[in-house]
């Protein structure tokens, strides 16, 4: 049964402005929050310290897997904790080696279950391993010969089984790799295949998909980005690892080049993907990247990028009063859940202190703080493999992604949205409406029961910078789909169930800061002859202070004569309140285009108006002007919409 041990409290030092002018934290901040949130995790444990019974929801592993994966995951954010202080860590060292004893004990009856025996086993295989192979002289070399033969039995049941092919592979490469270096069996074959598919999953500038799916998220830099490099750390001699370590070098340095630009003044990592309960785990791309040396960033953006999302989550509530992390995203909320989802799951955000394991001295420590892109000047920037464009403005420091690439699916599949995946925008300021039947940031055919199409399936037809405007464009047919109640698990994509085809829909999003030009194209529309066509804004919680506006473009040739706004008046990841703003159409959608102007804007921005201007007879040459005055031809954006 669980220890009662009191409460811990959390000290923490004064914030350094001089050291780190942006978040005033520094590695004893850091330190403070990663020993709070063991000591209180701790106090959940059974008497032998091999499992962490911590309160709340049960994963649909059931109790075994998620107190194994309470103690796996703290235990990978105690070992970057030993690794970087070994003299002052003693007490965590102690009180793991007990759990590392009786979690493999086979006459423990509270054992662990094998990897072999559990699937989510296999995941929290690769945190012990990765833990004590960055602890080793501390930790493993003092364990005694019987718990390290009970490990590497524990450890060997992964050899020859079979592995998801996605960013699970790496789970089995990091457990043989250890393996092989404490003298237990493994399989070259294993390792091999596994480097296989990872490298098949790779796409371009430094961007992995989770799998053969358009599949797309903060798994990129927290699975595929860091495993290579914890990897190379275990075995720098493997003649694998020195054939790829440039190569898996320079990918992480490319990968890093686009991820710091999707960081919020605020914080807030890109609010998109599955497993968000992870928080903090975004930071761990940047510090693996100083970790490794793999990285074209500065230490003092680095940290600034870490310690801005550290800052982010632990002010907004993502740690109790009790000291631990519950499922949600800022606070506590249950519907965040996913099936995989247990009170153990959220400490996977212990990624994020990978910083932990630099010593006092590095410059990832030492070095002033350095401000984001988005706190320099606005950014544009496309992101070619996720099809996304990424638009960030200084003035109130929100990022802003517009999305044609990324669905959790391929094309021509019909499914439900992914309501994480599928949307057309995300940002580091807005929640996505978890209902995969939504108006957020959507273009939709509503039939006459009110219930809307979906987009997932869509063909990416590409992006383009056209002179500081970015644009990128996809087309599909949209469908209603009658979800399947018994769909399966929520591993991130959308829901299946039976398909009801609607029209042809192209979608271009033309961008520039806050403001978005919204075309669309809709072809077909006889096929769902009592349809309206509605487009969405950006989902905003009434206190959030933000402003989302959708307007139609007057003088474009289709109408959009019908609007309102549509309110959920029950507490969301980020608020109480969710809003979005809709226009459409008042009777049936008809073949046609239709235009709308997109605002997403915070405290402090700029104007947001974009007008569209005539050109007398010459219709091609009529535009559209930004509010900085950046200018899109009629002509363009209708050449845009034909491609």
């Amino acid at each position: 049964m669980p220890t009662t041990a009191p409460p811990v409290s959390l000290a923490l030092p004064p914030l350094d402005r001089r050291l780190s002018p942006y978040t005033g934290l520094t590695r004893d901040h850091w330190c403070a929050y990663a020993d709070y949130l063991l000591r209180s995790a701790h106090r959940h444990a059974t008497d032998d310290h091999a499992n962490l019974h911590l309160p709340g929801a049960n994963s649909s592993y059931g109790p075994r897997s998620d107190s194994l994966e309470a103690f796996a995951r703290t235990f990978l954010l105690a070992s970057f904790r030993i690794k970087g202080d070994p003299e002052g860590t003693g007490w965590i060292a102690e009180w793991y080696a007990r759990g590392l004893d009786a979690g493999t004990n086979p006459a423990n009856q509270d054992r662990w279950p094998t990897p072999g025996e559990l699937g989510q086993a296999k995941v929290e295989a690769a945190s012990l391993a990765a833990g004590l192979a960055l602890t080793r002289e501390v930790l493993w070399d003092k364990l005694p010969q019987r718990v390290q033969e009970q490990l590497i039995a524990w450890f060997e049941t992964v050899i020859g089984e079979e592995y998801p092919p996605i960013n699970w592979v790496w789970f089995q490469i990091v457990v043989e790799t250890f393996l092989a270096s404490v003298g237990g069996k493994y399989s070259d074959e294993d390792i091999d295949a596994g480097l296989a598919i990872h490298d098949s999953l790779y796409r371009r500038h430094g961007w992995f998909a989770d799998g053969p799916e358009r599949a797309y998220d903060h798994y990129v830099g927290w699975a595929f980005q860091v495993y290579p490099q914890l990897w190379e750390l275990m075995a720098p001699e493997d003649p694998r690892v020195k054939a790829r370590a440039k190569l898996d070098g320079d990918r992480l340095a490319d990968f890093l080049d686009d991820a710091v630009h999707l960081v919020g003044a605020n914080g807030a990592p890109l609010i998109q993907g599955r497993s968000l309960i992870y928080r903090f785990a975004a930071a761990a791309p940047f510090w693996v990247g100083e970790l490794s040396g793999h990285s074209r960033l500065s230490p003092g953006l680095s940290r600034r990028a870490a310690s801005g999302i550290l800052d982010y989550f632990v002010k907004r509530g993502s740690i109790t009063d009790d000291g631990l992390l519950s499922i949600g995203f800022h606070g506590e909320f249950p519907g965040m859940k996913q099936s995989y989802s247990g009170a153990g799951s959220p400490y996977w955000a212990a990624k994020g202190m990978l910083g932990l394991a630099l010593p006092a001295d590095h410059p990832a420590w030492t070095a002033v703080e350095e401000p984001l892109p988005v706190e320099v000047s606005d950014t544009h920037r496309l992101l070619a493999a996720p099809g996304w464009q990424v638009d960030g403005t200084v003035a109130d420091g929100v990022v802003r992604i517009r999305n044609h690439g990324t669905d959790h699916a391929n094309a021509g599949v019909a499914v439900a949205d992914s309501p994480l995946y599928a949307r057309l925008g995300y940002s580091t300021s807005t929640f996505p409406d978890l209902e995969p039947e939504s108006l957020d940031n959507a273009v939709v055919l509503v039939d006459g029961d009110g219930k809307p199409t979906h987009r997932t399936g869509f063909e990416y037809l590409g992006q383009q910078d056209l002179d500081g405007v970015l644009v990128g464009v996809s087309r599909g047919t949209v469908n209603w789909i009658a979800v399947d109640p018994n769909a399966g698990p929520d591993h991130g994509s959308g829901a299946k169930g039976t398909a009801t085809p609607g029209p042809e829909v192209t979608v271009v999003s033309a961008t520039r800061g806050a403001a978005e030009l919204r075309l669309v194209r809709v072809r077909g529309a006889a096929s769902a002859p009592a349809a309206t066509l509605r487009m969405g804004g950006w989902p905003v919680d009434a206190e959030s202070g933000m402003v989302s506006e959708i307007r139609p473009v007057a003088g474009f040739s289709s109408p959009l004569d019908d609007a309102g706004t549509w309110r959920r008046d029950e507490p969301h990841p980020m608020g109480e309140q969710l809003t979005i703003p809709w226009i459409g159409t008042s009777g049936a959608a008809h073949d046609g285009d239709y235009a709308a102007v997109v605002i997403l804007a915070g405290e402090g921005s700029a104007d947001t108006h974009v007008r569209f201007v005539p050109a007398g007879q010459d219709c091609g040459a009529a535009r559209f002007e930004f509010p900085d005055g950046t200018a899109l031809t009629l002509a363009a954006a209708l050449e845009f919409l034909s491609s």
